[in-house]
């Protein structure tokens, strides 16, 4: 038996223990099923092991975490393990009466509300609510602690709630709203502790200053805390900072660290400056309009900060900190940032749903960037854009994992690009070159790289159709790639010889009838 959740076995040892679990205190082992299927986002085991009367459920985390979900849509974290929640849910039955206040522990307040909401509970339905308790809590070994200490532990644990305890509808991947009103500190400053801490190290300890300026993830989270927090003494390590990103070339650190090492205005930080673009084209180009003279320095370097940097970290970009996270190996964190995001995307967002699709399968998570992928493919007028979206939608999907959803999103994407013409820019270009009508289609995406992409993701999709199983998708996936192949005037080497092996491997797999390839392919 786990020691950490031997309360758990003890009410599924004991009836008599598990009804009084059930009631009065609504930990009801006989309703662990929730009303929708979910998962966390994280994609960590989540098994649930009871219900309460509202239509909630308590899930049992991998490393013995208690989850509570509402028949609502929110969600909080209850407890480390089975028997802290316990002790929780018995000592506090009414326990969703002190989620939404920070109440202050043996508080006036705080005493009125634990003694309102127990007089209801022995008045309405629970007369002997102290001995069902002490029998309870005695039945299980758990302790009795006082209301205060379970009231701060019960909130410590909602607040852990996000990054790592995220809650997503399985099907859609909306995720849950958090569980209470509680006053909670904005993700970004999850993401932006570990620069503070180390700007605090190097202001002190100078010999600290070459290990956090080899480290890019550290170098570039001290950086956004040094924006934050700036200070004239900081100059001598923002130089060696600025002389570590202008290795990488052109980065947004890189332009940070020369603001602020430009805004002080030093002669000899120009000609470091401008040695570094010399020695560096990508370096010269991040570092677009940078001044001859030494003395406009700091006026290149005010006019670059007020036009994309700040003084307030609550006013950066969320696709900022989700970067950052995702580079400190955070990878829950940014994906919460992002989710967030995504959940209150409306039809006005199209712009910032193709930005979260991309930094979420940047992320690796290819199921959240075709949800963003696909609203955002709903959002575009034009037939060429709506194509070239459904194009990367299926690229998403596949990778996901659901190639049914990929070949679909794929024939979508080519029928809207073989549409009709939106506008005439096109069809003038089509006639300049005095293309035949019935190839000025061809001019528009298959000429292009949207041609080439189109015909690898052919390919692809025809793979992974072979191996799900899926012969009639991948014997016209792979027709389709051919097709699209044979039309395009200079296919990359590559993309012939993916169309090869493709061919090879599913003749090998008896999966589909060989197709003779474009002979265009091998002149």
């Amino acid at each position: 038996m786990n020691r950490r959740d031997r309360a758990l076995e003890l009410l599924r040892r004991h009836p008599e223990l598990a009804g009084l679990a059930a009631f009065p205190f609504d930990f009801d082992l006989g309703r662990a099923e929730h009303c929708e299927a979910v998962r966390l986002a994280s994609g960590s085991a989540l098994r649930a092991v009871a219900g309460d009367d509202t239509g909630g459920t308590f899930f049992l985390c991998s490393n013995g975490e208690v989850l509570h979900a509402s028949s609502e849509g929110e969600t909080g974290l209850v407890g480390d393990s089975v028997d802290e929640a316990l002790e929780v849910l018995i000592g506090l039955p009414g326990w969703r009466d002190y989620i939404d206040a920070d109440l202050e522990p043996d508080s006036a307040q705080m005493t009125a509300v634990v003694a309102r909401t127990e007089d209801g509970i022995r008045s309405s339905y629970a007369a002997q609510l102290d001995v069902d308790r002490s029998r309870l809590l005695a039945g299980l070994g758990l302790r009795q602690l006082p209301q205060a200490e379970l009231i701060q532990r019960l909130h410590r644990s909602l607040r852990r709630t996000e990054p790592d305890f995220v809650l997503l509808n399985a099907d859609e991947g909306c995720a849950y709203a958090l569980l209470g009103r509680l006053p909670r500190p904005p993700l970004w400053h999850a993401v932006l502790a570990p620069g503070q801490a180390d700007l605090a190290m190097v202001r002190s300890d100078q010999a600290r200053w070459a290990d956090i300026a080899a480290d890019p993830a550290r170098r570039a989270t001290l950086l956004r805390a040094a924006q934050y927090d700036r200070q004239t003494a900081d100059l001598p390590f923002l130089r060696s900072l600025l002389r570590a990103e202008a290795a990488l070339g052109h980065t947004e650190e890189l332009r940070l660290a020369a603001v602020l090492v430009g805004l002080q205005g030093y002669a000899e930080d120009h000609e470091v400056i401008q040695s570094l673009r010399q020695a560096n084209p990508d370096v010269s180009y991040g570092l677009g309009g940078f001044p001859e003279a030494a003395e406009d320095l700091s006026g290149w370097a005010s006019g670059f900060d007020d036009s994309n940097y700040g003084l307030e970290p609550a006013d950066e970009d969320e696709f900022t900190w989700a970067e950052l996270a995702r580079r400190q190996g955070r990878t829950e964190l940014a994906r919460v940032i992002l989710l967030r995001l995504l959940d209150d995307a409306g039809p006005r967002d199209a712009p910032l749903l193709g930005h979260l699709a991309w930094h979420l399968a940047r992320l690796g998570d290819f199921f959240q960037a075709a949800r963003a992928r696909k609203l955002h493919a709903c959002l575009q007028d034009d037939p060429q854009k709506r194509g070239a979206s459904l194009l990367s939608l299926a690229s998403l999907q596949r990778r996901a994992g659901d190639v049914e959803a990929a070949w679909s999103s794929l024939q979508r994407a080519v029928a809207e690009l073989d549409g009709p013409l939106p506008t005439p820019p096109m069809d003038q270009l089509a006639l300049d070159l005095d293309l035949p009508e019935q190839d000025r289609r061809t001019l528009t995406w298959r000429g292009l790289q949207l041609g080439h992409r189109a015909a690898e993701e052919y390919f692809l999709v025809a793979r992974a159709a072979a191996a799900a199983g899926l012969s009639a998708a991948a014997t016209a996936a792979l027709a389709g790639g051919n097709a699209v192949l044979g039309t395009l005037t200079s296919p990359p080497d590559g993309l012939g010889k993916l169309a090869d092996a493709v061919t090879e491997e599913l003749e090998g797999s008896a999966c589909v009838r060989p197709v003779v390839l474009p002979e265009e392919r091998h002149q």
